[in-house]
């Protein structure tokens, strides 16, 4: 094994252990918010020992600045402004900014491929 280079069985149980994890926060997080921090604390330490990305299904569940888990009405709101996701932390009161320029661009080419099958017809 080189050095730094984790076998594949290796990295697919940490992330299994992310989701786990992740999920087990969703779960606890009206009754016990402490608890769901921890379990994502103890999820980004998987990732940093392991050098695997974070699943993308939970990369935003949980603040960058202060690394809380997210649960939107309770600790965050979630607003649309200017073509963005705003995202914002209840409990440290930052911005994630995230762009939906992909999906507008599709709903424009699906929008363009009516209007090409309108005059085809």
């Amino acid at each position: 094994m080189k050095r730094g280079k984790r076998p594949n069985w290796m990295l697919n149980i940490a992330k299994e252990r992310m989701d786990i994890l992740f999920s087990l926060a969703e779960k606890e997080f009206i009754e016990y918010p402490e608890r769901s921090h921890r379990y994502v604390e103890l999820a980004r330490k998987i990732s940093t020992k392991y050098n695997v990305k974070i699943p993308l299904k939970w990369n935003r569940r949980y603040c960058k600045n202060c690394y809380k888990f997210l649960f939107p009405g309770h600790n965050s709101t979630i607003r649309l402004i200017n073509g963005e996701v705003n995202i914002i932390c209840g409990e440290c009161g930052h911005i994630m900014k995230i762009p939906y320029i992909k999906e507008k661009k599709l709903k424009r080419r699906a929008k363009i491929d009516s209007y090409k099958k309108r005059d085809n017809e």
